[in-house]
């Protein structure tokens, strides 16, 4: 295998966890804006962990985007 291979594998795994972590999300932020009221609320817990995973790989994944890029010139 080479190392275009290793990252293409790599981008769709990433890209698999991204997609869960993000629907895994709480949902319902949309609708305050309708409410016209200015709660503001705090991540705590597991909603901030799944907050910090998501911009993790979201990261990884734009590195090895770039990584897969200049592998295959």
């Amino acid at each position: 295998m080479d190392a275009t291979t290793v990252l293409n594998v790599g981008m769709i795994l990433i890209s698999l966890a991204l997609i869960a972590v993000v629907l895994l999300q709480v949902r319902g932020e949309g609708l305050r804006a309708f409410q016209g009221t200015s709660l503001t609320r705090t991540r705590r817990g597991l909603e901030k962990a799944l907050f910090q995973l998501t911009i993790a790989l979201a990261f990884l994944f734009v590195l090895v985007a770039a990584l897969n890029v200049t592998a295959s010139r």
